[in-house]
């Protein structure tokens, strides 16, 4: 789908505050309500906007310990690599999940509350998942910068 000026302008309103009524973006835009109510919908029907969601702030629901775990299969077999993306897709604590090229075949993020969840989640559940050869942890100190959208 290609994106005209106003889809982009749109897409930015939305990525900001997606709660914003139609007539309100509709203003900003200089464009009839209808209109904007058209175009979100195409947005919507071609893919381009994948879901609404709310950002919760992790710090306030006490899940602020963040881990970039790097994982390394024993071997690169299809069996291997669907089972443990199926395994990891069911672990509540891991938001995000790549498999990657380089040193590590994976990376996943993981929020927990402090060093004892992160013990505890690496010794029941993510070290239980078959065919894990080796993992790094780093953690994190700071986050400099963290956003969901996306510039155009």
């Amino acid at each position: 789908m290609q994106l005209d000026a106003i889809d982009k302008k749109l897409l930015h309103f939305l990525q900001e505050d997606c709660k914003q009524t139609n007539k309100e973006l509709s203003s900003k835009l200089n464009l009839s309500v209808t209109a904007v109510y058209e175009r979100i919908k195409k947005l919507e029907r071609e893919g381009v906007i994948a879901q609404h969601v709310t950002l919760v702030d992790k710090r306030l629901i006490d899940k602020a310990f963040v881990t970039f775990c790097s994982i390394k299969l024993v071997q690169h077999s299809k069996d291997y690599v669907i089972e443990f993306e199926n395994e990891v897709a069911k672990l509540d604590e891991v938001l995000e999940c790549y498999h990657i090229s380089g040193d590590y075949d994976y990376l996943l993020k993981v929020l927990v509350s402090d060093m004892e969840e992160f013990r505890e989640f690496m010794v029941k559940k993510l070290t239980t998942i078959s065919h894990i050869g080796s993992t790094h942890s780093t953690f994190m100190i700071n986050e400099v910068k963290h956003t969901t959208a996306i510039s155009f």
